[in-house]
């Protein structure tokens, strides 16, 4: 695959998960947040399923399967990976996707912040100017009807504290044992069992309900959690960092884009100026760092 390949698949993964957030809020109609959470994540552990089982074999003749603290490590990913979607579920029955796609992003410049925070990860300069600017552009676009954000907002920020969480958490898993689908498959499959196990308990499901919500649950489930994040790890194999960087936060202006064609999204200027704001500083602080390393290579091998 060449690296225009790779970047085109990447721009289709966008496509993909910026369109989804359309599905999520269409499937509200039929069921509640927790139902619809369940029930995508468990098709989505279908999809993956089949590699999942590959990666076991060839763990197994390596003598390398996942340890129980390893079992606990993906249980623990798919506990964050839950708490993430059904925040932002909750939050888009009351916020515009839009709103949604672009506050769900915060998470970008949360991650360096947050292992900063946690870790002890060194964070590049870059990540406080770019946090401050993500503030900006909140403040804006969740304030675009009279600057007092909406309780759908509110989820779907807290939502992207989740979304860091499980980024930063899902690297140093992924470090130790070499097997994504098989994490992939693992997290999903508890995230789903969980939120339907909730649902259960603290939401009314109806056949007619679960019908009517059928076709988004599907395109979701399949298509957003399993062939887009199967085709994410594929792509990445052969796309420069920077490259995937920069197309994958593509998928805020999609859900925009498929907001406005689809749910009649409007906003006014402080609307469109915080969406432009947050856009730059995710874009910003995904590639300076890159841009940083690529200098001192460079610098490197001119001595």
């Amino acid at each position: 695959m060449t690296r225009a390949q790779a970047n085109l698949l990447l721009l289709a993964v966008a496509l993909i998960w910026g369109s989804a957030f359309v599905a999520q809020a269409e499937g509200m109609a039929g069921v509640g947040p927790l139902t619809f959470t369940g029930t995508r994540f468990l098709l989505g552990t279908a999809v993956i399923a089949p590699l999942a089982w590959r990666e076991w074999r060839q763990l197994s003749l390596r003598q390398a399967q996942p340890r129980p603290t390893d079992a606990l490590g993906i249980s623990a990913l798919g506990v964050l990976l839950m708490l993430g979607a059904v925040f932002q579920q909750i939050g888009i029955i009351s916020t515009t996707i839009t709103n949604a796609g672009f506050l769900t992003a915060l998470y970008v410049p949360l991650v360096p912040l947050l292992g900063w925070m946690l870790l002890r990860t060194p964070a590049h300069w870059s990540v406080w100017p770019t946090s401050i600017g993500c503030l900006a552009g909140t403040w804006l676009l969740s304030g675009a009807q009279g600057f007092e954000p909406v309780v759908g907002d509110l989820w779907v920020m807290a939502s992207s504290i989740f979304w860091a969480l499980h980024v930063i958490f899902v690297g140093r898993i992924a470090e130790r044992l070499h097997a994504p689908f098989l994490i992939a498959s693992g997290q999903f499959l508890v995230c789903g069992v969980i939120s339907l196990l909730w649902a259960l308990l603290s939401e009314s499901i109806t056949l007619s309900g679960v019908v009517q919500a059928a076709l988004p649950i599907a395109y979701a489930g399949l298509v957003s959690v399993g062939i887009g994040y199967t085709t994410q790890v594929v792509a990445q194999g052969y796309a420069q960092p920077a490259d995937a960087a920069i197309i994958l936060s593509a998928e805020t202006v999609f859900a925009a884009l498929f907001g406005f064609l689809l749910m009649g999204d409007r906003l006014n200027a402080n609307g469109i100026a915080g969406c432009v704001l947050i856009l730059v500083c995710i874009v910003a602080v995904q590639i300076a760092p890159l841009a940083a390393a690529g200098r001192q290579a460079l610098a490197r091998r001119a001595q």
